[in-house]
This record gives structure tokens, C-alpha cells and sequence, in this order.
């Protein structure tokens, strides 16, 4: 789904919340941020974070799906012959905490308390993406954090929070220079993971 669908629209709710992560249960099937999604949360001190994995499955784990599509011609189909399928499934998405907004701006940096259970989760708009990104400092969260495929999920995120600077080859280059700086000692990890950001 397009991010411009998304913008303004409540994603879904958070389900688990720790001090460095959330769970969201989205509000409808399929209708996630896509990987490296910047997304907030709906609180008068407003957390911020990346989408870091996206899963569907069924609502009730003993029951999996199983194939019913043999004499239909796509998948559009099968929704529209089985239209009970959107209640027994959820997409939920995982997302590792970057920042925080206070009354007195941006902090990238863990938030003294997680989101609360049930907290409405919004995609951030172009505008926040750019005010979030005028600095760098949330990079140790992502790179550092205890998650698999840390690098693909940063590059997932750099790679388009670029195109919200008025010149992203810039935006990219001083990322690039903020995470040589951080992995100095892992020049393959260093290499592999600037390949995927290069301009």
C-alpha cells in the first residue's frame, strides 16, 4: 500500500510495548508501512520508530490457512469468493524505537517509559520524516539494537527519508559518513550495508 494512502490514517494499535520496541495490530489486513516505515505514535509526547519486520497470519494460530484458490484466477478472487478470510487473519508489524517528541523538540534517544497498550500508530508525513532526520543520532538504535537484518532495515529507512531533503545525494552522504563513523571496525559490514544507501 502506498505510504500518501496511509498518511493521517490510524495504522492500528499497539499490542506489547517494550522500553526499545512495539508490536502493532493493524486496523486492516494487509494496510502496514512498509519495511523501514518511519511511524509515530498518538501521544502528547509522540515516540517515534522504524518498521523493522511485517507479518500476516491467522487470527487463531491452530487454524492455518490453506490453499483455496485451484479454480480462481488470482488472489483478488479468492478474497471475493471467501470473504470470511479478512476476519480470520492480521497483519501486525514490528517497529524498534528511534526517538521521542517532547515540548521541547526531538530526542533521539530511548523514551523514559514505552507507548501504552492500545496506542493508536500513525505513518509519519514527509514533513516529520525531514524534522526527524536533521539529525543522525538515532542511527546507534537502529544498527546496535538486538534485531536481525539491522542493516536492511537501516538502509530501508535511509533510502527513502532521503528523498524528504531538498538534496538527498546530500542527506545519503552524511549518513554514509555517520555510519562510517559507528562501524569503523567492521569495514564489511561497513561496505555491504553503504552499497545499499549509495546515491
Amino acid at each position: 500500500m502506498a505510504i500518501e494512502s496511509l498518511q493521517n490514517t490510524v495504522l492500528g494499535e499497539i499490542t506489547e510495548a517494550s522500553s526499545a520496541e512495539f508490536t502493532v495490530d493493524c486496523h486492516e489486513l494487509y494496510a502496514s508501512p512498509p519495511l523501514g516505515g518511519l511511524v509515530k505514535t498518538e501521544d502528547s509526547e509522540e515516540v517515534f520508530a522504524v518498521v523493522r519486520s511485517i507479518s500476516t497470519a491467522p487470527i487463531d494460530p491452530t487454524r492455518r490457512p490453506v490453499a483455496r484458490g485451484k479454480n480462481e484466477p488470482d488472489r483478488d478472487a479468492v478474497y471475493r469468493k471467501n470473504p470470511q478470510l479478512e476476519k480470520l487473519l492480521r497483519t501486525e508489524f514490528l517497529a524498534t524505537i528511534v526517538g521521542h517528541r517532547a515540548s521541547d523538540g526531538y530526542h533521539q534517544y530511548l523514551p523514559p517509559q514505552p507507548p501504552k497498550i492500545h496506542t493508536f500508530v500513525h505513518i509519519c508525513t514527509t514533513e516529520e520524516i525531514f524534522s526527524f532526520t536533521q539529525k543522525l543520532e538515532f542511527l546507534p538504535l537502529l544498527l546496535f539494537g538486538p534485531m536481525p537484518l539491522a542493516d536492511e532495515v537501516t538502509a530501508a529507512f535511509l533510502r527513502p527519508a532521503a528523498t524528504s531533503h531538498p538534496d538527498p545525494n546530500s542527506f545519503l552522504l552524511a549518513a554514509g559518513r555517520e555510519i562510517s563513523r559507528l562501524l569503523n571496525r567492521d569495514l564489511q559490514r561497513l561496505n555491504a550495508l553503504l552499497r545499499r544507501i549509495r546515491p
